[in-house]
């Protein structure tokens, strides 16, 4: 999210939908990886809508091409997209991989969810033990 923000404050908005596309483009890919090779590890499963694997297949094949296509004519823009990605990686690590975090440190993950939450209206703040009336 900062680095979207200092993009949006230093470059120009047409460059920001392409890191922003060909990052969707990399996450929809990958979601069609996963769904094949659940498919192929845990056929048993419940799946509320299941379709012939041609389909995933197919738009699998013309995610490479587009993929490529991108990577071929504009590398500078797929790298950024890559970094914009990459900048997740730390706060993967210090929020949910790390499991022995000092109080300090939760406390402040805590604090930081409580003002974001209360800052979007995503859902009623959970801070501190007692709850407001």
């Amino acid at each position: 999210c900062l680095a979207t923000l200092i993009i949006m404050l230093v470059g120009d908005t047409y460059t920001l939908i392409n890191y922003v596309s060909f990052i969707n483009y990399l996450c929809y890919g990958v979601t069609i990886i996963g769904l094949i090779v659940l498919r192929w590890r845990k056929p048993k499963i419940f799946r509320p809508i299941k379709v012939n694997l041609l389909i995933p297949t197919t738009y699998l094949a013309f995610w490479a091409f587009l993929l490529i296509f991108s990577l071929y004519s504009e590398p500078v823009v797929c790298g950024v997209g890559l970094i914009i990605i990459l900048t997740g990686v730390p706060v993967f690590f210090l929020g949910v991989s790390w499991r022995n975090k000092p109080k300090c440190v939760n406390r402040l993950i805590e604090s930081l969810t409580c003002w974001g939450q209360k800052l979007c209206f995503v859902v009623y703040p959970q801070c501190g033990g007692a709850e407001e009336e």
